[in-house]
């Protein structure tokens, strides 16, 4: 019965320590790629931000008014019928 129990015990060491290390390399390696790839891409960053296009702020204020609407008749449609 003890033998059986050492070996139970040693398996379940071995286990604990291979997950442990796998977890352990999985970390590593996720911190590794995302500093590659931070690296990679902070220098085309700008180019992206000076393609896109900007919005005038009227069309905002437009599209602000027009969803204000609906929402308000949203909201008085759902209180009449509850």
């Amino acid at each position: 019965m003890s033998e059986l129990l050492n070996t139970a015990v040693e398996l379940m060491l071995l286990g604990m320590g291979m997950v442990f290390v796998f977890l352990t390399l999985l970390i590593m390696a996720t911190k590794t790629m995302s500093l590659i790839l931070m690296k990679l891409q902070s220098e085309p960053e700008a180019e992206v931000l000076s393609s896109v296009a900007i919005a005038p702020i009227s069309a905002g204020v437009e599209h602000d008014a027009r969803l204000r609407k609906v929402l308000t008749e949203a909201i008085r449609q759902h209180r009449s019928q509850h």
